[in-house]
């Protein structure tokens, strides 16, 4: 089987009020170890999508062995995964969505799923919900070229049209980080004061200690 890993790391996150992509986290950028993780999966094609921080993340973020794909409408809620679909290798049997700023999903998530999806739809089964990531065959490219957003893959799970694998992963739902509270939390960290962007907390990035919620 040949699977294609799309991480996606487009969106803008206007609560943060910076570019949540290069926020520090043990030891380096959020999305690079959100791709670091992606990278250990062993993908036969790897892709990326950026958006309006594309520039300063590829001056940041080793992208080598990596498809970038240039998203910048997502800051406007546009789909990243539309213009990614152009990029995936022809020879896909299907792909795996991660985001970018979920750094606490592992590889052995990702390997349960490609082992045990045997629908065009499948997904991992945390103890508190469902999330990602999930797993879409080539029979639903033609359905993802017609998604708004990237939120709105979840309309395909729930719509009840396609049958749905429900992998079961270990722990709680890996934090995503749109808030600063979100950030905070996923360091183990108290929120100071003042916000400060982007590697303004080296030290305490490398200490962090990743706690889970409830997050799509």
């Amino acid at each position: 089987m040949f699977v294609t890993g799309l991480l996606l790391g487009a969106d803008s996150s206007p609560r943060l009020g910076a570019p949540w992509q290069l926020l520090a986290y043990n030891g380096e950028t959020l999305l690079g170890a959100s791709l670091r993780t992606a990278r250990e999966c062993g993908f036969d094609q790897l892709v990326v999508t950026l958006g309006s921080a594309s520039e300063q993340v590829q001056d940041r973020v080793d992208l080598d062995g990596v498809r970038v794909v240039e998203s910048p409408h997502a800051d406007t809620s546009s789909s990243s995964i539309v213009p990614a679909l152009d990029a995936v290798d022809r020879r896909t049997d299907g792909i795996i969505v991660m985001l970018g700023d979920q750094p606490g999903v592992t590889s052995a998530a990702v390997w349960s799923l490609v082992a045990e999806a045997s629908t065009p739809i499948g997904l991992c089964r945390y103890d508190d919900g469902e999330s990602y990531p999930c797993w879409f065959g080539r029979e639903l490219f033609g359905e993802l070229r017609g998604l708004r957003s990237d939120s709105d893959v979840w309309s395909l799970v729930e719509d009840g049209g396609h049958p749905v694998t429900k992998v079961d992963a270990i722990g709680n739902i890996p934090t995503r980080v749109t808030t600063w509270p979100e950030y905070h939390e996923l360091l183990g960290t108290a929120a100071p004061a003042e916000e400060l962007p982007l590697d303004t907390h080296p030290v305490r990035a490398s200490r962090a200690r990743t706690r889970r919620r409830f997050s799509y």
